[in-house]
């Protein structure tokens, strides 16, 4: 059976039907699941087995049955490991149909169907008695409810639900308890993902700087989590301001409670400077002892020799409300709060004995200068990036006039303010893809004393009027290009298609920046980001390949035949072969009738494992200025590339990989066939190993 689905398409900018399997959402969830990524996880599976072979031990020597209760079971790994360490009976809760369906017959096929009841609902339905789901409540309690926040899945209000109908008083917990720590630390990397930074432009008239609206530099941001692979950010990118703390520990084998509450610890600055940053991070012990402990602190915490990758438990970086200078020495509070899902921090003057006394909670930051709802964090940074702006200051140099008539299509895009501070007096013209953004462009343009000099004008391009531009055509027609709604680097392209659509508009020598745009290509070797797509077969000895064969399933449904973003700066690769340009897009054209194709061949020059290949766009702005969403460069002989932190790359995992322990191992080459459908804004490829 189909199913037609709206959307609006983020390259033509177009809104669409679309016909759908009926199964489509289900595969699309298992697809983009990370349970390969935990499966893989051996530190992580290790422990769980550890601390759960010492729980049943420490039931089975008071004389009692180990009764199991595991809540978001998954594929049944955590309750065969309980069956296999001598458990009576396991309970095995997963509210996820598809995925408790793969759990039974996981369970079945390493033959614990006797000893293991797979339970299909949300744990709070769950049910006790003779007649329930569960005939007693159970005395051991597993686990695996934790995102990167510790808390962002809901765990409490889970615990507190268990403890209160499902276990019994005094039962064991594994994980037994979780231990929250935190980090103050200086960061102008960090704090450029959370404020606008002034910048600065080169006119022939002298130096001018864009500020930002005062509403802006007040606002305490949003509460959301930023989660990162924080083991790849470079020590040079972060002065530590204070040792590590302890924030709070939950025990999860006494009574849980889910309400708001908050944590102060008092801090002594080990160094003096500005505040901006909290990095945090948890552990777990499976133990009551503590002995047996798994832990997400960063490189500089713990040896690299007991370094595990993992991509399902990062580590968090939260910003605090206002930048605070701190000195070496001088007592400081920090406060930790949450509510049910989610943490925030704030820092606080010890000056007093009334204030220590004082009531620590803290409301959620609301963002109320807007740009934090608009801009995300890679945004930020990438507006602050000043190298990038110099770029497009030289390039602007280059064609504006003073009499240019110049219309901007970008979102949130600073790009009318250069032009302004560049030259073209006569009239600077911004149009506005995303109405929530109007607002928030009066303040900005205001802050700068321009909102008599740029008008905007709310209309998508092809409801552009002759009014809308006072009569006059269009000289200059700029964009980054950036777009909210791009996930994947060509659906930027939409600027193509809002340059087809005022083509009326433009003067017959218009110029276009970009006037170009074109789409890179390599072949890399993953450090660890291959794990996510990699089959796991067995799993502490348990055979997990239904899971494996589920995946690969919903995999070949759709998503092994598309690529997906992934920040690359996070995750670590070698080039395999040289970068290359396999399309172009001509901007100064409107967009083609016809589909755009290539097909070729690409060298491998590097031996290793080609797990995929890395696309990306750049976009010309002007004669010999580009700036690239991808590669910054190769920096050293293996072939480590360094990648633009600021956008997502796309990669095309390969279904089978190639592996060459030597030049002479590797085949000349992978062929390739990419093409781009200008009806659907949809760039499809294929590659042959």
């Amino acid at each position: 059976m189909k199913t037609f689905c709206g959307r609006a398409n983020p390259t033509t900018g177009a809104m669409e039907w679309i016909e759908e399997d009926e199964n489509y959402d289900y595969h699309q969830e298992i697809a983009r699941s990370r349970y390969a990524d935990m499966l893989h996880d051996r530190d992580r599976n290790t422990k769980y087995y550890q601390g759960i072979r010492a729980a049943v031990n420490r039931v089975k020597e008071r004389g009692e049955k180990a009764i199991v209760l595991d809540i978001g079971t998954g594929t049944g790994l955590l309750s065969m490991m309980a069956a296999s360490a001598g458990a009576d009976f396991c309970y095995a809760v997963e509210v996820f149909k598809p995925m408790a369906n793969a759990a039974v017959k996981i369970v079945e096929k390493n033959g614990f169907h006797d000893k293991i009841k797979v339970i299909n609902k949300h744990s709070t339905e769950v049910t006790v008695g003779p007649d329930g789901d569960m005939q007693c409540r159970a005395n051991i309690l597993v686990t695996e409810l934790f995102d990167t926040e510790l808390i962002g899945e809901g765990a409490l209000p889970t615990y507190e639900h268990a403890h209160k109908y499902l276990v019994q008083e005094g039962c064991e917990a594994v994980p037994h308890r979780a231990t929250v720590y935190a980090q103050l630390v200086e960061s102008k990397r960090m704090w450029s993902w959370n404020k606008l930074f002034p910048v600065p432009v080169e006119a022939e008239d002298g130096e001018k700087m864009i500020v930002s609206p005062s509403e802006m530099e007040k606002c305490p941001g949003v509460p959301s989590v930023c989660d990162i692979q924080l083991n790849q950010m470079p020590s040079s990118d972060i002065t530590v301001l204070s040792d590590v703390v302890t924030m709070f520990s939950v025990d999860f084998s006494k009574p849980v409670r889910s309400a708001s509450t908050s944590y102060r610890v008092q801090l002594e600055p080990v160094k003096s400077g500005k505040a901006q940053i909290v990095l945090s991070w948890w552990d777990i012990d499976m133990d009551p002892s503590g002995t047996i402990n798994c832990t997400m602190a960063p490189y500089w915490v713990k040896s690299t020799s007991a370094f595990q990758w993992r991509d399902h438990w990062m580590q968090c970086v939260y910003f605090l409300p206002n930048e605070e200078p701190v000195l070496q020495g001088e007592l400081i509070y920090l406060t930790a709060c949450r509510d049910e899902y989610s943490l925030w921090y704030k820092l606080q003057k010890a000056s007093g004995e009334g204030e220590n006394k004082a009531d620590l909670c803290v409301e959620s930051p609301v963002c109320r200068c807007q740009a934090h709802l608009l801009w995300n964090r890679p945004r930020f940074g990438q507006l602050n990036d000043q190298n990038r702006t110099r770029q497009y200051v030289r390039a602007l140099t280059k064609v504006l006039k003073t009499d240019s008539v110049c219309l901007c299509i970008s979102d949130g895009s600073l790009l009318p303010v250069l032009a302004h501070y560049l030259g073209a007096k006569q009239l600077k013209l911004m149009i506005k893809t995303v109405c929530y953004f109007f607002f928030f462009l009066l303040k900005v343009f205001k802050a700068n004393h321009l909102e008599d000099k740029i008008k905007i004008i709310e209309a998508r391009p092809e409801l552009l009027t002759s009014s809308h531009l006072e009569n006059k055509k269009i000289s200059v027609l700029v964009g980054e290009p950036f777009f909210t709604t791009s996930l994947l680097p060509w659906h930027n392209l939409y600027f193509w298609y809002a340059r087809t659509a005022v083509t009326s508009h433009l003067t017959s020598n218009v110029t276009v920046l970009p006037q170009s745009a074109s789409l890179h290509m390599m072949i890399v070797e993953f450090q660890d980001l291959w794990r996510i797509r990699s089959p796991c077969g067995t799993c502490e000895g348990f055979d997990v390949r239904t899971m494996d064969d589920m995946i690969k399933n919903s995999l070949n449904f759709r998503e092994s035949k598309e690529a997906e973003p992934h920040p690359l700066w996070e995750y670590p690769c070698k080039s395999l072969s040289d970068p290359q340009e396999v399309l172009t897009f001509d901007f100064r054209k409107a967009v083609p009738q016809y589909c755009l194709s290539t097909e070729g061949s690409i060298n491998l020059s590097r031996k290793g494992t080609s797990h995929g290949a890395v696309l990306w766009m750049e976009y010309h702005l002007a004669a010999d200025i580009s700036v690239t969403t991808g590669l910054m460069q190769i920096s050293n002989e293996k072939g480590n590339c360094e990648w633009n932190p600021h956008c997502k790359q796309a990669v095309y995992f390969f279904s089978s990989v190639i592996e060459s322990e030597s030049l002479s191992d590797l085949p000349t080459a992978i062929t390739y066939a990419i093409n781009f459908d200008p009806k659907t804004g949809e760039i499809t490829m294929d590659f042959k190993l």
